[in-house]
């Protein structure tokens, strides 16, 4: 009997070891991890599930919430879920209260039906929920402005706190952006709070854990202001004030001390309003700064400001108010100097390596009243000379002035520049590297993937994509970050999504911006050109453009499964298809003005017609259907039958429209340029029957044009995907690959760092493109980064798995390479993937994340001869053979690492 239950008790042992290796990770509230300031009734929960066995599959979870005051009585338990979904799930309990911490954990089961050990425990706290919630006064300077250079504000509150403090919280706010400390600590290390919203329904706010920061006895709250996108300069025609021409600061304090009493700190009447150093900051011209202006000491307790000003109230909007989940602007990577030198000129320029997106810090040690220009560039003229013409308007100038003495340092705080090079001016004595510092900032999302291959070109072209988007996404994707623009402009976000969902989680960065989408939205549901909109309700529309509404949100329901995203721009999405129909003439959008295939491919001298032009109906059409498709899938998801019956009819209108229209009955489109064709293709305009044909036009076209793309912003991105779905990928590798303008590769062998605005932003001459358009920081064309990690590589999701939960593994070898990897971080864990050809064979290595499937295509004509591990295919316990299919052996895998070989084809 004892020999018996020994035996079980090891063996319940062993089977409780082998279960225990499976642990719980990266537990996040809202995609967050441990957030401050939720403000949704029902915050949703994932984790991620990690161990060292295959086949890992959720079957059940349990989680509990907990407030810290009850103790270990949860506030909701959402009881055992027979379910495999481990993210995005919402929390089912009682009302969450406005300013409460709570605490949650998760158990989970798995397909032998074990329990897992329970999480460790994450947190998140609740934002102010009521507008009743609030009791802080919008407060502005109380002294009048400098109506011209607008000196930044400062706000300052002394206060006195007598108890032992438990915990602290600032909700702050404000008109233009705000920097705050609290005894002389800067409160956060994010830049350009509150971000950028349609200001006129949404405002944003932060919270911050301040605890540490506050001390018993004297404290003092300091907020310095800028103008920002609020009332400063935005847009073309130096235009400023578009949401008012206040600045205004709204902060409370909340306090909790160690006895369960509260107090509040508040903007009110009590404070007190100067300016200092900061006498000048505009977006695009730059900030002056003079040290001579500081008030030494004013963030500090005991500082005397007696001489400021008092504040004014004001009454501006409460019910606007919203929590904010998008990650904020950071500084990130810097970089020192890799030459300095003087110019042809004679002026003193000092070159970083890299076009980024932040600014220089300076250390200077000079005398007082010395003042320093800082001029910022991309680029050099072919003489070597500085060149900022591309600029425009933009004077992009930061001016430190001295106070004297001890060395000084100086940075911006309410601008930002698109610069590989500086020009100083009026520094005094050496320039010496230790001194210059090239800081880039721009939203701290977190990255998730990589690419890397055999081509070095190619590896630089990947640098230049992720460096593009890195100083394009501060905020909101803008166009570019170095000229009087800077907006957010639709059509460039929407080509480039896909794209900048595998190098970062831009979930949260999207969905806040949709929500200015839905915002600035027209009523009769127009889509202005750029979000938030300054430009216009006339400037809205455009085909391409407009149709963000719409294919953005699907781009991330794929990219992260986040069904949310749907319900909260279903509205919007419909109502932009909506408008399309108001305008539409039996079916088809045949009128309004439309950028078209924007930047395409035209010779200077054009005698042949050689100039890509495609028909901007055509276009139109094209992303009628799309935008109409990408409504039905949606409506799917959320089970909106009716609306799906609804528009397959009208769907299957407008291409029939299409095909009477623009294609004759051999097939030949009106417009036979390489974009028309990609966009039929890729849009499924045209009847099955004629698809073929038209594939073989189209790399017809490439191969009149030497092999070059033709294409434009609006078919760019889709040209690779459509040749290699036609059979056609050797040609979108020849394209990939190509060295001459036009061409991915042409800038990369011109020095480029970042993603161009123009194919040829700089002629081989070394000449410059017109500077009234010419970016050398500008995403667009970095979209096709979704072909070589979807194709190349081959690491895609399904539909019915989207946000990876099935994997699609599909990669497609060519071009010459040797090797190419990339891997993606997903809400499930690490998605990777590699092949490498090696004497003869292919190698390929995976890694598939816990909790999903993987479909995966080896290229082979057979299972015979291909290993996993060493072991024959067909010997595997691990992966089942469904199928062969065009070159390919189709198999399916659940987690786990890989390692496949088979003969090279």
């Amino acid at each position: 009997m004892k020999k018996t239950f020994s035996l079980v008790s090891a063996m319940l042992l062993l089977s409780i070891s082998a279960f225990t290796q499976l642990s719980i990770t990266h537990l996040l509230t809202e995609n967050q991890k441990n957030p401050l300031g939720l403000d949704i009734a029902a915050p949703r929960f994932s984790w991620q599930l990690s161990g060292d066995q295959r086949n890992i599959i959720q079957t059940a979870y349990e989680i509990k919430v907990f407030a810290p005051e009850k103790g270990k009585t949860p506030v909701w338990s959402s009881g055992k879920i027979l379910s495999d979904r481990s993210v995005f799930i919402s929390y089912g309990g009682a009302a969450l209260q406005s300013g409460k911490k709570y605490k949650w954990q998760v158990q989970v089961w798995d397909k032998a039906g074990n329990a897992s050990a329970k999480s460790d425990t994450a947190f998140f706290e609740m934002a102010l929920l009521n507008t009743g919630d609030w009791s802080a006064k919008w407060i502005e300077p109380g002294y009048t402005e400098d109506s011209v250079l607008r000196p930044s504000p400062l706000f300052r509150k002394q206060f006195t706190t007598t108890k032992k403090i438990l915990s602290a919280r600032a909700y702050i706010t404000a008109h233009g952006l705000y920097e705050a400390q609290i005894n002389g600590e800067r409160i956060s290390d994010a830049y350009f709070t509150p971000g950028w919203t349609a200001y006129g329904s949404r405002l944003q706010y932060q919270v911050y854990d301040v605890t540490s920061m506050l001390a018993k006895g004297n404290n003092v709250i300091g907020v310095t202001l800028g103008n920002g996108w609020y009332r400063g300069l935005i847009g073309f025609t130096n235009q400023h004030d578009v949401y008012g021409k206040d600045i205004a600061l709204l902060l409370q304090l909340e306090i909790r001390y160690t006895d369960g009493t509260t107090e509040r700190v508040v903007s009110d009447e009590s404070w007190r309003s100067a300016t200092g150093a900061i006498r000048y900051a505009e977006i695009y011209n730059g900030e002056t700064i003079d040290a001579r202006e500081d008030k030494k000491g004013w963030t500090l307790p005991g500082y005397n400001d007696a001489n400021w000003s008092g504040v004014k109230v004001a009454a501006h909007p409460m019910n606007i108010l919203t929590a904010t989940y998008n990650e904020p602007v950071k500084k990130k990577e810097s970089f020192p100097p890799i030459r300095i030198f003087k110019t042809p000129k004679g002026e003193q320029v000092i070159d970083f390596g890299q076009n980024l997106v932040g600014w220089v810090k300076i250390k200077v040690k000079g005398n007082a009243g010395d003042k320093i220009v800082v001029s910022h560039a991309e680029v050099l003229e072919k003489s070597g000379n500085f060149y900022t013409t591309n600029l425009r308007a933009a004077k992009a100038q930061d001016t430190y002035i001295l106070k004297g003495g001890e060395e000084e340092i100086f940075e911006p705080h309410f601008t930002w520049h698109g610069f590989q090079y500086i020009r100083l001016e009026g520094y005094p004595g050496e320039l010496k590297p230790e001194n210059f510092t090239a800081v880039a900032l721009y939203s701290d999302m977190a990255t998730t993937g990589s690419f890397s291959s055999s081509n070095a070109l190619v590896n630089q072209l990947q640098h230049n994509i992720q460096w593009g988007q890195k100083g394009n996404f501060i905020d909101v994707p803008t166009d570019c970050p170095q000229r009087d623009e800077r907006l957010g402009w639709t059509g460039d976000a929407q080509v480039f999504s896909r794209t900048a969902a595998f190098n970062m989680n831009v979930n949260n960065f999207f969905s806040k911006w949709l929500k200015d989408v839905a915002a600035d939205q027209l009523p009769n549901g127009s889509i202005p050109h750029v979000i938030p909109n300054v430009l216009g309700k006339t400037a809205a529309g455009s085909a391409g453009w407009a149709d963000v509404a719409n294919i953005i949100p699907w781009n991330m329901y794929l990219a992260y499964g986040d069904k949310k995203i749907l319900e909260n721009q279903y509205p919007s999405m419909k109502a932009w298809v909506g408008y399309i129909q108001g305008v539409s003439k039996g079916n088809l959008w045949n009128s309004g003005a439309h950028f078209g295939d924007w930047l395409f491919y035209r010779p200077d001298d054009d005698n042949d017609g050689r100039s890509a032009v495609t028909d901007k109906y055509l276009i139109a059409q094209c992303f009628y259907a799309n935008s109409t498709q990408l409504l039905i899938n949606a409506a799917k998801v959320l089970g909106k039958e009716e609306d799906v019956a609804m528009y397959t009819m009208l769907l299957q209108k407008i291409k029939d429209a299409y095909v009477k229209e623009y294609l004759t009955p051999n097939g030949r489109l009106v417009s036979g340029t390489q974009t028309a064709y990609v966009l039929s293709l890729n849009f499924d305009m045209l009847p099955e029957s004629l698809r073929t044909q038209a594939a073989q036009r189209l790399a017809e076209n490439i191969k009149n044009y030497g092999n070059h793309l033709t294409t434009g912003f609006l078919g760019t991105p889709y040209l690779c995907h459509v040749l290699t779905r036609y059979g056609y990928t050797d040609l979108a590798y020849t394209l990939l690959l190509q060295e001459k303008y036009p061409s991915w590769l042409y800038p990369v062998k011109m020095g480029a760092t970042t993603i161009w605005e123009r194919w040829d932003g700089i002629k081989p001459d070394g000449s410059f493109q017109v500077p009234t358009m010419n970016s050398y920081n500008h995403y667009s064309y970095g979209a096709i980064g979704d072909w070589m990690y979807r194709v190349m590589v081959g690491l895609d999701t399904y539909e019915d798995g989207p946000g990876y939960k099935h994997i699609k593994i599909q990669p497609h070898i060519g071009g010459g390479f040797t090797d190419a990897s990339a891997s993606l971080q997903t809400y499930y864990g690490k998605l990777s993937n590699s092949w490498k050809i090696e004497n003869g064979t292919l190698l390929m290595d995976m890694v598939i994340p816990a909790n999903t499937k993987a479909t995966i295509y080896l290229p082979a004509a057979s299972a015979d001869g291909i290993t996993e591990g060493g072991v024959a295919l067909a010997s595997s316990k691990d992966i089942q053979v469904v199928r062969t299919e065009e070159g390919y052996v189709v198999v399916t895998a659940g987690s786990g690492s890989y390692h496949f070989a088979m003969a090279k084809k």
